[in-house]
């Protein structure tokens, strides 16, 4: 019986240890720091001639912070707790709206986690594309009843294509060259605005 109830009660801790709504400020702030570990510790590496220095400045901060991080270290973490479960008491005050928005949110970190930014990226551009498509037809229907618009555009639209063209062809070769940043760089779709526009 009593090997029964050990497992249990160290998943009962583990549970609470966890954090239910404020995870993502644990997981930030390791991000965090491990993000400037890697920056200081680059540095330090190529610190050139002052690296004794900044040895002899690295153990003089030790030995002063060292004591303060013993006594203090787990205070953090038991304040995010205290507010993770501030937030759950809170919970049941919240207007249905606002949980909805806030599971969406949390579908979408996690969806961005899964599939990366890119992929997420693209799913959103081609759900939100047609509608996109329809509010620009619309506001450039509005515009050109407006006066001078007409004028201004036939004026505008040369130097804008000629701009877009450009684009697209840096945008192509740094592509065949094997930068990568063009992979992030999205291409104008030139034909299919001038289709989409062509009428209007």
């Amino acid at each position: 019986m009593d090997a029964d109830s050990q497992p249990q009660q160290l998943e009962e801790r583990t549970e609470e240890q966890e954090l239910k709504y404020l995870e993502f400020v644990q997981f930030a702030t390791i991000q965090a720091l491990m993000r400037c570990a890697i920056l200081y510790s680059y540095a330090k590496e190529r610190a050139g001639p002052l690296k004794p220095g900044v040895d002899t400045v690295e153990e003089a901060v030790k030995t002063v912070v060292a004591p303060v991080y013993d006594r203090f270290h787990l205070v953090p973490g038991e304040v995010l707790k205290y507010a993770d479960r501030k937030v759950a008491e809170l919970d049941s005050h919240v207007p249905s709206n606002v949980k909805k928005v806030s599971s969406q949110a949390c579908s979408v970190v996690s969806e961005v986690r899964r599939d990366g930014v890119s992929a997420y990226a693209k799913t959103v551009y081609s759900k939100y594309e047609p509608t996109a498509e329809q509010c620009a037809v619309s506001a450039w229907r509005k515009l050109n009843q407006l006066p001078l618009f007409p004028q201004v555009a036939n004026v505008v639209l040369p130097k804008a294509a000629y701009c877009t063209e450009k684009y697209n062809e840096a945008v192509v070769s740094s592509a065949e060259k094997g930068y990568r940043v063009s992979a992030y760089l999205p291409l104008v779709p030139t034909e299919k605005i001038a289709k989409v526009f062509g009428g209007n």
